[in-house]
């Protein structure tokens, strides 16, 4: 059995027995009725995942895979590709928006080269990113498959070891990512496994105008007609029109399911992850949190396939990590009220009259 079949395996819906201890501890708190709102939800569903009335989630993790796209060449992005290399040194030295968040957050930032396009071997070399290298960018997805369904499945794979490496020094994972092009490729998985139109869920991405955005719809279109990929079979979509900086994030959200741990799905490339998570194991829908609605006009068919509500509306549109990162303070918040508010009879407080 695959590393990938016996993860899948593994993963099965939150534990309903939690959930009511949990459910059943919130309801007596000392406040009205369900009075924080979601972060009562989120501390069901922390129990649930966890298997926990304490659940433990101080410990984080943003894992930001890089990989670069074959589809830049078509111009559909505003940047050039070696912007993807270079934000990569930029993560490890600190200096992006996701290492401001997570600084703040209190996550450790794990940087993973899944394909970048430049040279990251010093940095490897050095202990300063993880190496799941599949090649030098995906091949350009308007002449044909991004990759083999064997390189789809060495990616996923790929973000599972990824998770077994930081498990169980990580109670809590965020999805992050960084290659140019990224938001093409995501598209297209958005727009074959939800069903919406090319139109519906293609954004302008990195800042592209109204030309260069009808030029960017076209290329999808053109890219979907030439791969056709099969909208139930999650393999299927991501060798074709995926990246494998996708794949990373398809294996993160597997891994961190199947070892019973709650994560953080960031923006719209991470939400194109979710996706197709979504389609190889349903059930690890369950252990997702979608961190925030971005500016990206198909995260929202993305997050009503996925059957979710964002965390956070910011009209944010950075990627990397970074709604994951402002998302995590709201998970510790759920359980801290779970586990450190009193219930009436704990604080002698007298109940809502009936």
């Amino acid at each position: 059995m695959s590393l990938l079949e016996s993860t899948i395996k593994r993963i099965e819906l939150q534990d309903r027995v939690w959930r009511q201890k949990a459910t059943e501890r919130l309801d007596k708190l000392t406040m009205p009725h369900w009075a924080l709102g979601r972060l009562l939800d989120m501390g069901q569903d922390l129990a649930g995942i966890t298997r926990s009335i304490n659940p433990p989630v101080r410990r984080k993790a943003i894992v930001v895979m890089a990989a670069d796209h074959g589809v830049a060449a078509e111009g559909v992005s505003k940047y050039p590709q070696e912007v993807t290399g270079q934000m990569v040194h930029n993560f490890v030295n600190g200096g992006a928006g996701i290492n401001a968040l997570a600084r703040l957050a209190g996550a450790r930032v794990v940087v993973v080269d899944m394909g970048v396009a430049g040279d990251l071997s010093a940095l490897v070399q050095a202990g300063k990113i993880v190496s799941k290298r599949m090649a030098a960018g995906t091949k350009n997805i308007v002449r044909g498959p991004a990759m083999s369904r064997d390189e789809a499945i060495r990616c996923i794979e790929a973000g599972i070891e990824i998770v077994r490496d930081l498990d169980p020094s990580i109670d809590l994972f965020g999805t992050g990512d960084m290659g140019i092009a990224n938001t093409t490729a995501s598209s297209a998985v958005a727009a074959v496994i939800t069903g919406c139109s090319v139109s519906e869920v293609t954004g302008h991405g990195t800042g592209i105008d109204d030309k260069q955005f009808a030029h960017k719809v076209s290329v999808i279109n053109k890219v979907l007609e030439i791969n056709r990929p099969n909208s139930a079979d999650g393999l299927d979509v991501l060798a074709k029109v995926g990246g494998f900086e996708i794949g990373g994030i398809v294996g993160l959200i597997l891994g961190a399911a199947a070892e019973r741990k709650p994560i953080l799905v960031d923006g719209f490339i991470s939400s194109a992850g979710a996706l197709i998570a979504k389609l190889l194991a349903p059930p690890a829908v369950e252990y997702m949190f979608v961190a925030h609605n971005s500016v990206e006009q198909g995260h929202r068919c993305m997050h009503k396939f996925l059957g979710k509500e964002p965390l956070l509306d910011l009209n944010l549109r950075l990627g990397e990590g970074t709604g994951a990162a402002l998302a995590m303070n709201l998970i510790e918040a759920a359980a801290r009220i779970l586990t450190e508010v009193a219930t009436f009879d704990e604080a002698g407080v007298s109940k809502a009259e009936q």
